[in-house]
């Protein structure tokens, strides 16, 4: 079974830029650790001020590990303190989804006309 951490952050709209650089440190850090990044998204058109992250693990007890493996992770306390000192996230949310297997990544198929 496939668990997805789906975090959405408040983000700064003003400080897209510094939100983008986080982003990027965890493109680094996350699959490093464990887990399996599906990717970090900006607003585009919309609400402006609405982030996420997806992350995906084989269960829940890998996601506890991965955790377990952040808190001691030097690049990872130095990029929570990068947002800490630029106060670009405003709020995080996470919630824990299981994927449908019948339902995901279903490539597009040429239309009919």
């Amino acid at each position: 079974m496939t668990i997805t951490c789906f975090i959405r952050y408040e983000i700064d709209p003003f400080q897209r830029e510094a939100f983008r650089q986080y982003a990027v440190a965890w493109a680094e850090i996350i699959p490093r650790l464990g887990g399996n990044l599906l990717g970090y998204f900006l607003p585009h058109e919309g609400s402006n001020y609405e982030a996420w992250g997806l992350i995906a693990f084989a269960s829940l007890a890998d996601y506890e590990a991965y955790r377990a493996r952040l808190r001691r992770d030097p690049k990872v306390v130095e990029n929570f303190a990068f947002a800490q000192r630029e106060r670009f996230i405003l709020r995080e949310e996470r919630r824990f989804t299981e994927v449908v297997p019948e339902a995901f990544q279903r490539p597009a198929v040429e239309a009919v006309a």
